[in-house]
């Protein structure tokens, strides 16, 4: 292990993150009966420029008088790069600012962004007196975001997550797709020809890399990874396998853009009974083998050793902090 430890963020269940537009209060009362792990009230994309101002006086309104329960709640401000972004941040953390847990920051480009936001919300907090700092949630959606994820998630000591945006990712890449994730059949391999000359087709996934690199940024910070949205909410199958790819990697979570996609979201990202159930095992095994001195030890037929543990420890980890929220 390096001699240079890594501070984790704030520990948050983050398995689902629900994205609920700014300018609909129904949605956003429907919202805080979810069972999503964290919800995002959003006053960027989702809300048209005629509805910046109503999306954010409803937001404030909605933070101080619904009861969100145990829920982890974000407000998603407009970019950097235009003249709603201040008052997303004066308004709502000085009047909401004690019920706020997060605030997401889109197609973050650069760590000076994040120093922008940081100044800003310290100056609030500080003026307000608020004794809880608020958290960072950034969106790598963008080819200069991707560039600079790792010293985006070294930037702030409020950084807790770090997001796949990959429709604005696909966007700034010139990527050759106008699906919101998922896959894309002209991105596979070709085998070669069987006796009989046919083919097989393997579709491949397209953010695999892009997901990867940022997982290891995130990871390497202390930060959550959450793979963010998938378009076609009437394919619960998709969403489930694009999840599960993103799990795989190591994602935490998972954005729902439909509440359908909440349910999904925690079954997928939640360790089953079996791998809990086995990484127990895996724990046990291995203290019954530093008992007798050994390093590492059979289990199922399969060689287990130190890094096991520290593999079993996450799921186990995991389960609990499911179990307690």
């Amino acid at each position: 292990m390096s001699f240079q430890t890594i501070e984790p963020a704030q520990a948050r269940l983050n398995r689902s993150e629900l994205a609920v537009p700014g300018s609909n209060i129904q949605m956003i009362e429907k919202a805080a009966k979810s069972d999503a792990d964290v919800i995002f009230l959003d006053m960027e994309d989702a809300v048209a420029p005629a509805d910046k101002e109503q999306a954010r006086k409803n937001i404030i309104e909605s933070l101080n008088g619904l009861d969100w329960g145990s829920k982890t709640m974000s407000i998603r401000i407009n970019g950097l790069d235009t003249h709603y972004m201040y008052r997303d941040i004066v308004d709502v953390v000085e009047q909401a600012g004690s019920r706020l847990d997060l605030i997401m920051i889109p197609k973050v480009g650069s760590a000076a962004d994040v120093y922008a936001i940081d100044m800003m919300v310290t100056q609030i907090e500080d003026a307000k007196g608020y004794k809880k700092r608020i958290g960072f949630e950034h969106i790598i959606e963008t080819a200069l975001g991707m560039q600079n994820v790792h010293e985006i998630a070294s930037a702030s000591k409020r950084n807790e997550s770090l997001h796949f945006g990959v429709a604005d990712y696909a966007a700034s890449t010139r990527a050759r797709t106008t699906n919101i994730g998922g896959v894309n059949p002209d991105y596979s391999v070709l085998t070669d020809p069987k006796e009989d000359n046919s083919r097989e087709v393997h579709w491949g996934d397209m953010w695999h890399y892009a997901i990867s690199r940022m997982v290891v940024a995130a990871r390497a910070n202390g930060l959550r990874p959450v793979d963010g949205p998938f378009g076609d909410f009437s394919d619960p199958e998709g969403y489930i396998a694009a999840a599960k790819r993103a799990a795989v990697l190591g994602c935490e979570g998972k954005w729902a853009i439909h509440p359908s996609q909440i349910a999904l979201a925690n079954t997928v990202m939640s360790p089953s009974n079996a791998e809990v159930e086995k990484a127990n095992r895996i724990l046990i095994a291995m203290k019954v083998a530093a008992s007798e001195g050994k390093g590492a030890v059979s289990l199922d037929g399969r060689l287990i050793d130190y890094a096991s543990i520290r593999q079993a420890e996450v799921l186990v980890a995991k389960a609990n902090q499911i179990a307690t929220n």
